[in-house]
């Protein structure tokens, strides 16, 4: 296989149209599939077209025969938010389809995604009560929006993540996350998870020893540093990689979601994008695995 667009996207509509198998549903099928329609989301955010309307012009000229029928601006939008539970057992999928999946090191980290700026459109955004106003240290700047939490491998893969209001304790989140899926850390014996000073607790180290995970995170300026604190700074560097390709490249934070299913199936999108990225590389052998290069154009 070779690493262009077109390549990329054959092969994930074969792996994700194997993995759904034949549909349960009677009746009259779609017209366009759901192996079709999530390849279809992956290829938006690679090829960076973040106006879905303008998307499904593009496809057409750049894309040729790609796709047999494409819906209209509403009823792609329409169903991309209800597909949001499969953006996200696709993910899995995909991911668990790769070496990278069993990974024994962990990374976890949060970042904002913003979704409003002024305060009218604060006001009268459907992601009230889901959204809220928080500060992020890292680029020194408030913002009204939500934070994604997210668990990766060293190598980028995506293996777990929530979406949630940015004044929530990231350590809650993380205790959270893990519950919801116990299997990942009972799956991965001596599983150690690589975090920053927001995961310090004495209650989540408990916690995770009792499940077998060791917690490596920096140490307060006014506390002893562990003796493999030296280590954690390159690996730090990971994860906000990991982060800046998803800002950067995927356009994280000009998802355009307005509601909360619109924004959690945006997110996912990106998401999916990254992974099947990340499993492409990896079946054509890349130096690079992370890289997005050879698709975002």
């Amino acid at each position: 296989m070779t690493t262009d667009i077109n390549t990329l996207l054959t092969a994930l509509y074969v792996k994700i149209d194997d993995w759904l198998g034949r549909p349960a549903r009677v009746g009259r099928p779609p017209k366009l599939t759901d192996a079709e329609l999530l390849t279809l989301a992956v290829a938006q955010v690679l090829l960076g077209v973040r106006s879905e309307a303008r998307w499904l012009r593009f496809v057409p000229a750049h894309l040729p025969g790609a796709f047999p029928y494409l819906p209209r601006q509403s009823g792609y939008n329409k169903r991309l938010r209800a597909a949001l539970p499969l953006l996200k057992k696709a993910i899995r999928a995909v991911a668990a389809d790769t070496d990278l999946w069993t990974d024994g090191v962990w990374l976890v980290d949060s970042t904002p995604v913003e979704c409003a700026r002024s305060r009218p459109t604060v006001k009268r955004s459907q992601l009230a009560g889901w959204a809220g106003y928080s500060y992020c240290a890292s680029h020194s700047r408030w913002f009204w929006g939500l934070r994604l939490h997210l668990i990766c491998t060293p190598a980028g893969l995506p293996i777990t993540w929530a979406l949630t209001n940015p004044k929530l304790d990231e350590r809650q989140v993380l205790t959270a996350v893990l519950e919801h899926d116990p299997h990942l850390m009972a799956d991965r014996p001596g599983l150690l998870i690589i975090a920053d000073k927001g995961y310090v607790s004495a209650e989540l180290d408990r916690w995770l020893a009792e499940h077998g995970v060791r917690l490596l995170r920096p140490s307060y300026r006014n506390r002893t540093p562990r003796p493999d604190e030296h280590l954690l700074k390159p690996i730090r560097q990971l994860i906000e990689s990991v982060n800046h390709t998803l800002k950067g490249q995927l356009d994280l934070e000009r998802h355009g979601g307005r509601s909360i299913e619109g924004v959690g199936a945006r997110i996912a999108q990106r998401l999916l994008a990254l992974t099947a990225a990340i499993w492409h590389n990896r079946a054509t052998g890349q130096p690079i695995t992370r890289s997005l290069i050879a698709y975002d154009h």
